[in-house]
């Protein structure tokens, strides 16, 4: 820290003192620089759009959770490894030699935002109401067979079945299963109190979300790692402000005018590397995986044979380029989980990246397509998005299909994709995780898409059962088998992201949900 960072705060206190410390005062302060008199602390951090909503269970959306995990907590949280360890809960969870029942105790004297502490019927509560509201939450709550508080800091959970993942889909922080103070739970949500790092203050619609230091945060004593361990909210204020057009988020982030610039054009890097300093890029590995959902309920996708044949005309790799142009951000492989992972399989990959148009054609005669259009939802907002959208349809052109593209701003998106009567496919992405259930949605229930098939389910139940990884993994194979034989989605690729962050914003560290407690301002 430079030296005269301390010379205002050292003015007030010798200013408090005996007539001893005048001089010194008088001397100190006349060579204060003047911007130390008020130092800045807060964030401006721009981001890909204005969030459809700040419930974080309503919404799988990313830019939802990356906002509101500030305000609110889980349960559990990803360590710097994706290591499942815990946050609100005291520790990992006593389980049942059947691996059905999990004691869970709460840590003692965690504050509300509300100015109480929070308890097990809070928790309670905010998990019933995510078993209610978030795709993700319907999923898991099938697998509950009750849930209880056992106490002031003691929850039950008792599952009908073993479910190997539930650990990690109480960790996420996109469709969160977030813990709120029980007197606020509404639908819609209004008043968003949780006991995380920061509080909600205002948001006004199109320009920010406010939200300020809560003082009486009860911070975890381990060190931080990832999402887990100890959390200090050492800037005052952050300000989410939506930035939709990406040129206009480099281009704030070159002047400066940003501390954090979020999910930016590949292109951008090599101006934000020659920027002298003013700005400074980072690239966050294995960020993700683009993918197409397909609406398997209504329309023209809704025929299996037809989505057969669409996955035969796509070239992912293609696709990928188009969206990223600079090979250092993709990899093209059919393998949905890296090597190394024990969910590598290459089930189904010789399905991957065919880019065969008569063989597609052939097929989509067969299975009986009559020149509907292909109505593809997309949005410019995530860059890479609309790009890949643009080479896809080429792509599907070439095999005889007709497309539709129907280009809107990411809320619009997140909204209509809800309603099976407004599309066919979509393009969205995901952060790349350790446990397979985590991401797409799809692989839950009601997420748009609607796969809900026998053999889905089939596949999907043996792999929740098993708890052994080692076991999970070759289970993984035939859940993989099913997406490429069924064509619910189309997992496109992995890719790396890019975002910038401005020199005054320091101990930053790059995640999949980008988060600001532990950065601070200089």
């Amino acid at each position: 820290m430079p030296h005269d960072a301390f010379l205002p705060g050292l003015c007030a206190s010798l200013s408090k003192r005996s007539l001893l410390g005048a001089g010194l005062l008088a001397l100190l302060c006349a060579v204060a620089p003047a911007q130390a008199q008020a130092p800045r602390n807060y964030a401006t951090l721009a981001m890909v759009a204005e969030p459809q909503t700040l419930d974080p269970m309503a919404s799988t959306a990313d830019l939802v959770g990356t906002i509101m995990q500030h305000v609110y907590e889980t349960l559990y949280t990803f360590d710097g490894k994706w290591n499942v360890v815990p946050m609100l809960a005291e520790s990992m969870p006593k389980i049942s030699a059947d691996g059905k029942t999990y004691a869970i105790t709460l840590r003692k004297g965690v504050m509300l935002h509300n100015g109480r502490e929070l308890n097990a019927d809070d928790v309670v509560a905010s998990l019933q109401r995510w078993i209610e509201q978030s795709p993700r939450g319907k999923a898991v709550g099938k697998e509950i067979d009750s849930l209880k508080a056992k106490g002031p800091l003691n929850v039950e959970l008792v599952l009908k079945e073993p479910y190997a993942p539930l650990l990690a889909q109480l960790a996420l922080p996109s469709g969160m299963a977030a813990i709120m103070a029980k007197e606020s739970i509404a639908q819609p949500l209004t008043n968003f109190v949780g006991t995380g790092p920061y509080k909600f203050k205002e948001r006004k619609p199109d320009q920010y979300v406010l939200l300020t230091r809560f003082d009486k945060y009860s911070a975890r004593k381990e060190p931080a790692s990832g999402y887990g361990g100890k959390r200090e909210a050492a800037i005052e204020e952050l300000r989410f402000v939506p930035v939709p057009n990406a040129s206009t988020r480099v281009e704030g982030a070159l002047a400066g005018q940003y501390d954090y610039a979020d999910l930016l054009p590949v292109e951008a890097l090599p101006r934000l590397e020659k920027s002298g300093g003013k700005t400074v890029p980072i690239m966050t590995p294995a960020f993700g995986f683009p993918y197409l959902v397909f609406n398997t309920k209504e329309g023209v996708a809704a025929s299996q044979p037809i989505r057969q044949a669409i996955q035969t005309a796509l070239g992912e790799g293609e696709m990928l380029a188009a969206g990223f142009g600079d090979n250092r951000f993709f990899v093209a492989e059919g393998n949905h989980f890296p090597k190394g992972s024990p969910f590598y399989s290459t089930a189904g990959t010789e399905l991957y990246n065919q880019r065969n148009a008569p063989k597609a054609k052939e097929m989509a005669a067969k299975a009986g397509y009559k020149g509907e259009p292909i109505r593809v939802l997309t949005s410019r907002q995530y860059d890479f998005h609309y790009n890949m959208a643009l080479l896809m349809a080429e792509q599907l052109k070439r095999a005889g299909f007709k497309v539709q593209l129907d280009v809107v701003d990411w809320a619009t998106l997140v909204q209509r994709r809800n309603d099976p009567k407004l599309w066919d496919i979509y393009v969205t992405h995901s952060g790349q995780f350790p446990e397979p259930m985590l991401s797409p949605p799809q692989l839950g229930d009601d997420a748009p898409g609607w796969w809900n098939t026998p053999a889905k389910k089939a596949a999907l139940q043996a792999f929740n059962l098993e708890s052994d990884p080692a076991k999970r993994g070759a289970l993984w194979g035939k859940v993989q088998q099913a997406v490429y034989d069924e064509v619910p989605y189309v997992n496109v690729g992995k890719f790396n992201g890019l975002s910038a962050k401005s020199p005054a914003l320091d101990n930053y560290q790059p995640a999949t949900w980008p988060f600001f407690w532990n950065a601070r301002i200089k």
